[in-house]
């Protein structure tokens, strides 16, 4: 079995290649929009071959400025294969080797997109095992389950009580906002960093990962109460797809108070105002509190998704 990453000579095999299991997958049309924008790419397009046949194909996905690719967002192997997590596995590993050569600070993630209540189909249940096999074999040891989350104008903007003022913020301000949030957090990423870099670190990472994203650092706001004192923050942001939540957090002095509601109701109340059709979330199915935030504020559970990383040491 040879595993290599493709050239422009293989587009045809590579968007011959579909899938008939209840997972999340990536169709022809879709990939070779996106591999327009360079959100895919031959050289993070990776195919197990067998002679002349694709038996498995791993599709990397990076925003159009990355350098390197950012999540592995369609992993599948032919059926006709007898051991279809030791293949995909392979190619996971060729990947992240190259990846790595290539000067990756960190191995991308795998994401795992699947239905809501996905544990109760077995097609599913078999769909998942043998992906995630792959993923553990390959060195992507850190499993997270997230909700993914939808707010539509036609549920209306959550109330607020009015509580808090949201004004503009400098970069050194916001830093340390972030930093003080990461304290506490039940946030899967967010603790682990902050066990592996520190706070400072933590704050820089997360502060860096949204300046790059493709919403506008104009909207950011942090949250005061009348008296002038920190509460937390509502950074609305975007997707390459669409409007979404990016980051909120309350202050650990100031958690407690409900403060969380009011941070996520002016997230959305900005995305409204600017006629957004879709506004999209992620929390960790483990961070309750901010799930039943979501939740109070209308956001529907749309999927749900498992991610799995390298554990860091």
């Amino acid at each position: 079995m040879l595993f290599r990453s493709t050239t422009p000579a293989d587009l045809d095999r590579v968007t011959a290649v579909t899938v008939d299991e209840p997972v999340s997958w990536i169709p022809a049309d879709r990939y070779l929009d996106e591999l327009a924008q360079k959100m895919y790419r031959p050289e993070w397009t990776w195919i197990a071959e067998d002679g002349d046949r694709v038996l498995g194909r791993a599709l990397w996905w990076g925003q159009s400025s990355s350098e390197h690719p950012v999540a592995l967002d369609c992993l599948h192997v032919d059926a006709s294969v007898p051991d279809r997590a030791a293949v995909a596995a392979g190619l996971i590993a060729a990947s992240l080797k190259a990846f790595a050569d290539q000067g990756a600070r960190k191995p991308p993630l795998y994401n795992l997109t699947l239905p809501n209540g996905w544990r109760e189909d077995p097609a599913v249940v078999a769909a998942v095992a043998w992906r995630r096999d792959a993923a553990l074999a390959a060195g992507l040891t850190d499993e997270v389950e997230r909700l993914r989350l939808e707010w539509t104008p036609e549920i209306g903007v959550p109330a607020t009580l009015g509580r808090l003022v949201f004004t503009e913020a400098s970069d050194e301000e916001f830093l340390d906002v972030f930093r003080r949030i990461a304290q506490g957090s039940l946030d899967n990423e967010t603790r682990r960093n902050l066990a592996l870099t520190g706070a400072e670190a933590t704050a820089r990472e997360e502060m860096d990962f949204y300046l790059g994203c493709p919403g506008e650092r104009a909207w950011w706001r942090l949250a005061r109460t009348p008296q002038g004192d920190v509460a937390g923050l509502a950074l609305p942001s975007a997707t390459p797809y669409n409007r979404n939540v990016g980051y909120l957090g309350v202050v650990p002095e100031m958690r407690g108070r409900g403060y969380v509601d009011d941070v996520l109701a002016e997230i959305t109340r900005v995305h409204a105002e600017a006629g957004a059709e879709l506004v999209t979330a992620t929390t960790d199915t483990a961070n309750a509190p901010m799930a039943a935030a979501f939740a109070r504020a209308g956001y529907r559970t749309a999927q749900v998704r498992l991610i799995y990383s390298a554990s860091e040491s």
